[in-house]
């Protein structure tokens, strides 16, 4: 029987559905028809209807990005992908945010920087045209049907960002046709993507995808034309443009990382950061290769291939995201939506077609007979390359290993410790790329003057060593030689990119580019390095303990401070307290002063709020804190809740069922002791100094019979108070008893429960007063000593591939189409 359901609002969906098949027809008819206007050149018909339709495919995929937004914005819950990725309370910024969370929302946004620098190429590339956009608009159709969402011959095709609830979940809410009335709200967004950088890292992230297409197809397009040498020209500012962006990209990833994520960095070496750094590292090989050929004729096959092979890995790269197979190994995966075989065609097809072009036209290929000379710019160019494309594979392979087990049926478990492992790996290729960025600098093409190079480079080796010396004085790393290494390589990279940048001030403006790109990549790895090394947590707690159930399982005690509201406390140089929170749902923000004060005249020299927020999020396992961190020139002071009043141990109702006196105390903590013993407490410790085998009780006369033995303790407050307990054990008649001693200044009853000669133990249970009703949190503070040295490298070696852009475009010469 069907329903008619009240209140849905389905025009939008249709049309979006519509629109979906309209845009995977188009690209489809489009690169068909580029195919043929590329094969019969002189047959202009071809070219007018791949035209036609890719114009028409610029006006499905904005219509289908329109009805969605329209769909999110206004809340139309009937949709699955409103209801699982926004929220009423989300504001406008934060939606935005929410129309790429899902993965048919992050697709529809890989074919919408497709057909911008689509409608680029249609006007610039002239007789590139067709065998370029060919490629371009055979990846727009595939990247159209993984959102078709329909069945062919009972296999899935795509998944619909407008799919109806009501057909995406069985539920028996659905048989009431007023179902809506009983949606008040969707899932929302998650947590950690609540943070302004994911309004501008994805697409950002997603333009570098998007253009690596662009030097693959020109690349393509070169091999099945054999216009072999001409298509580097016009290719090498697109491999720098998308070289650029990805970049940018993942640079803004870090900065989410470090503004929004509790792990207290900006690099995890998590499967999802390698797979967007992997293309990223082989098109700046490829790019180095394409300069050396252009100048010496030399490594045309390992240029074509490592352009070719870029675009692949980013396509290898949304396999590992989307298909499910990292859930195990990475918290920033999407979901499997059943698109598995289709994302392992799409990695087969553009393999197959770099693959078969390499091969095919290998024997044709340009190549020179003669060696390069080990004294020339290209040799080190391509060593550089090498290098890069062996760190690559070793990140791939590390990455890989859930794909190996599915493949292989293994069982070859991920590594424990990423950070370290990675780090032990890549630590040693980024000292050598530091090196060779430097040390081909002062290289020529073809021949260099062998005593200019050495006096050069042995110039620019001293002052590095001298800068070298200096940054590791003030940064106080003495003892790790790998650390002093990598300062070093990244140093004498800037020194010789600065000596050359020099030159290019002086007129050489050919080298700006490149030498102000090397700088910037310097200035990030030091900044990566100092800040990786030396960062330190400031909320020392010495104690060691948090009175929060649970709290060491997840979290480090000694790193983080208790602080209870309106009550000062002292961190290092800071007085700190917390002052009160504020609340925008679903986030808390907390509102914690600091303020460093002077030592000799008490006065208060600076003063400043930071406000951490956290939200309580089941899904994410409790409380998820983002971070607020306070910048200085110097340093940043990084600050994150780890816990909060909402997430305490909640007294026990009831208390001792056999003693009213103990219903104002929680649950005891139960110890096996002996004399020595040291036990935490919320705040401070408690010492076992001794037992008195003579101990008294008052108002109870002694009788012969009778074993009374006190235990003598000392409690040890954080404010530095102390005092003194003796609870007592008592066998009278061969019945115990027990008599608790309190220690009414920091809320402890202390009860000497029973003596264990076969454990040669003494039990100790120790009661403690709920906390008051006064607000508190937990937070953790961490100090990143010149991390702006990486910000500053990132944004001046995106200005140097700018720059490298401008130069490469003035090269292409004017053509008729």
């Amino acid at each position: 029987m069907d329903i008619t359901y009240v209140g849905e609002s389905l025009l939008p969906g249709k049309i979006g559905q519509f629109l979906v098949i309209l845009a995977f027809g188009t690209a489809l008819l489009s690169c068909v028809s580029y195919y043929f206007a590329s094969k019969y050149k002189e047959e202009h018909s071809w070219k007018t209807i791949a035209r036609i339709a890719f114009w028409t495919n610029v006006v499905a995929v904005v219509g289908i990005g329109t009805s969605l937004f329209y769909i999110i914005y206004n809340h139309l819950f009937e949709y699955h992908y409103a209801w699982a990725h926004s929220s009423r309370s989300l504001p406008t910024h934060y939606i935005i945010s929410s129309f790429w969370e899902g993965q048919e929302g992050s697709f529809w946004l890989w074919m919408f920087w497709q057909i911008v620098l689509g409608i680029v190429l249609v006007f610039r590339s002239k007789s590139w045209e067709s065998p370029v956009m060919a490629v371009v608009m055979l990846c727009q159709a595939i990247l159209g049907s993984m959102l078709i969402g329909v069945e062919i011959f009972g296999e899935r095709v795509g998944s619909s960002p407008f799919i109806l609830l009501r057909d995406a979940i069985q539920a028996p809410i659905f048989s009431d046709p007023n179902y809506l009335s009983m949606i008040a709200d969707g899932t929302g967004l998650n947590a950690t993507l609540q943070n302004y950088w994911m309004v501008i890292h994805p697409p950002t992230l997603f333009l570098g995808f998007a253009s690596m297409i662009v030097p693959f197809a020109y690349a393509v397009a070169g091999l099945w034309q054999k216009r072999y040498k001409d298509w580097m020209t016009p290719g090498l500012p697109w491999a720098l443009f998308a070289v650029m962006t990805l970049g940018a990209g993942i640079i803004m990833g870090s900065f989410w990382a470090y503004e929004a994520l509790n792990f207290g960095g900006f690099w995890a070496w998590d499967p999802v950061e390698n797979a967007s750094i992997i293309p990223w590292f082989t098109l700046i090989a490829a790019v180095h290769v394409m300069v050396a050929y252009k100048n010496s004729g030399h490594s045309y096959f390992t240029a074509s291939f490592l352009v070719m092979v870029s675009f692949v890995l980013v396509i290898y790269a949304s396999f590992l995201t989307r298909s499910g197979v990292l859930g195990e190994t990475s918290v920033h995966t999407f979901t499997d939506l059943g698109l598995y075989w289709q994302l392992v065609a799409f990695n087969v097809i553009f393999l197959a077609l770099m693959v078969y072009l390499l091969v095919s036209r290998k024997k044709e290929m340009p190549s020179t007979p003669k060696e390069e000379e080990i004294y020339s710019r290209e040799f080190w160019l391509f060593i550089g390359a090498l290098v890069l494309s062996v760190a690559c594979v070793q990140i791939i392979a590390s990455t890989s290993v859930p794909v190996f087990n599915a493949v292989f049926g293994t069982k070859v478990a991920p590594p424990i410790d990423p950070v370290q492992h990675y780090n032990k790996w890549q630590a040693g290729f980024a000292v050598v790329v530091g090196l060779l960025s430097a040390v081909a600098q002062f290289m020529k093409y073809k021949r260099t003057d062998v005593r200019k190079f050495y006096a050069a480079a042995i110039a620019s080796l001293i002052v590095a060593a001298v800068i070298t010396a200096i940054v590791v004085y003030v940064t106080e790393v003495y003892t790790n030689f790998m650390y002093i290494v990598l300062v070093f390589s990244a140093t004498f990279s800037i020194v010789a990119n600065g000596r050359i940048l020099g030159e290019a001030i002086k007129g050489k403006w050919k080298l700006t580019g490149s030498a102000v790109a090397h700088i910037g990549f310097g200035l990030l790895l030091i900044g990566a390095l100092v800040a990786a090394a030396t960062n330190e947590v400031i909320s020392v707690n010495s104690s060691n303990y948090i009175a929060v159930a649970g709290f060491d399982q997840v979290e480090k005690p000694g790193d983080n401070l208790f602080l209870t509201e309106g009550e000062p406390a002292q961190m290092g140089d800071y007085r700190i307290t917390y002052v009160g929170d504020s609340v925008a749902p679903p986030n808390v923000y907390y509102k914690i002063n600091y303020e460093k004060i002077d030592e000799e005249s008490g006065r208060v020299t600076e003063r400043f709020q930071l406000r951490p927020f956290a939200q309580n999020n089941p899904e994410m396992g409790g409380l998820v804190g983002t971070p607020a961190t306070k910048h200085y020139l110097t340093h940043d002071v990084y600050t994150l809740i780890t816990a909060a009043m909402a997430d305490t141990h909640q007294p026990s109702e009831g208390g001792d069922s056999t003693r009213n006196s103990f219903e104002d105390y929680e649950e005891p903590a139960i110890y096996e002791t002996n004399i020595g013993d040291t036990l935490r407490y919320r705040n401070g410790y408690i010492v076992v100094m001794g037992i008195n085998r003579n101990a008294a009780v008052e108002n109870i006369p002694r009788r012969d019979d009778d074993v009374i033995v006190g235990m003598q303790l000392k409690v040890h407050a954080v404010n530095g108070e102390t005092y003194e307990a003796e609870p007592v054990f008592l066998i009278r008649g061969g019945t115990t008893f027990d008599l608790f001693k309190d220690v009414e200044e920091q809320g402890l009853r202390l009860r000497f429960s029973n003596i264990m000669p076969q454990k040669d133990k003494l039990e100790l249970m120790v009661y403690q007063k709920p906390l008051p009703e006064k607000k508190w949190i937990v937070f953790k503070a961490v100090k990143f000593p010149y991390i702006n040295f990486l910000w500053c490298g990132a944004i001046v070696m995106t200005i140097g591939f700018f720059l490298s852009i401008l130069r490469r475009n003035k090269e292409i010469k004017p053509e008729k189409a």
